[in-house]
């Protein structure tokens, strides 16, 4: 049962994991924005409407999740690393397997995944709702690597965005809870995401 097989219902009998809609800063606290760099303006302003034509999640998310991502490691100076399309096959007789649209790593190791683990990204065509699913399942393996690898992270953030719509969710470990944001965010609140997506990294760091 890899990861794009489970439900939000499926989580909570399987698992005993709670989920709750909340407001945003419930998840994500006070963060402050950050002014996209020209290249990525640039890279967007080119990227989206040839994604948008293409209108495939492959083609979403080369053209435009990927580029921000990229913007968010020159941020940090490269200190995270962040893993794209890879095999995250954690615990295969739970269902913890198969592949993940992007993973990002505090660690700067670009070669190989390593703990922590901190965001997962999923991408999907045009509809937010149908990977809350599958992105809650990708957080909790990686709640699981991280504790195999020693690496204890009290929570672990996941994104399901369509390229154009953000949507973020929070795993409390200790409480065994998923808060998902009411609120979903556009690229015209570029911004924000990045500014949202710099705090959960900073955040993990202290």
């Amino acid at each position: 049962m890899p990861y794009n097989t489970f439900t939000l219902s499926e989580i909570k009998r399987k698992f005993g994991i709670q989920s709750k809609i909340v407001d945003e800063k419930i998840i994500l606290g006070q963060h402050q924005d950050i002014q996209p760099s020209n290249w990525l303006k640039e890279t967007l302003d080119y990227n989206v409407p040839l994604a948008l034509a293409i209108s495939t999640e492959k083609a979403r998310s080369e053209l435009i999740v990927m580029p921000i991502l990229v913007e968010l490691r020159k941020i940090t100076a490269d200190t995270i690393s962040i893993f794209s399309g890879i095999d995250f096959n954690v615990d295969k007789e739970q269902g913890l397997n198969g592949r993940c649209d992007y993973i990002i790593s505090l660690n700067e190791e670009q070669l190989e995944l390593t703990a922590p683990v901190i965001t997962l990204v999923e991408a999907k065509n045009d509809n937010i709702n149908s990977g809350i699913g599958q992105c809650v399942a990708e957080m909790l393996a990686a709640q699981f690597f991280n504790q195999k690898n020693s690496s204890e992270i009290k929570a672990i953030y996941g994104v399901v965005t369509t390229g154009s719509i953000w949507k973020f969710l929070k795993l409390d470990i200790d409480k065994k809870q998923v808060f998902i944001e009411n609120r979903e965010m556009y690229l015209s609140d570029l911004s924000e995401i990045l500014g949202v997506l710099l705090d959960i990294v900073r955040g993990n760091r202290r």
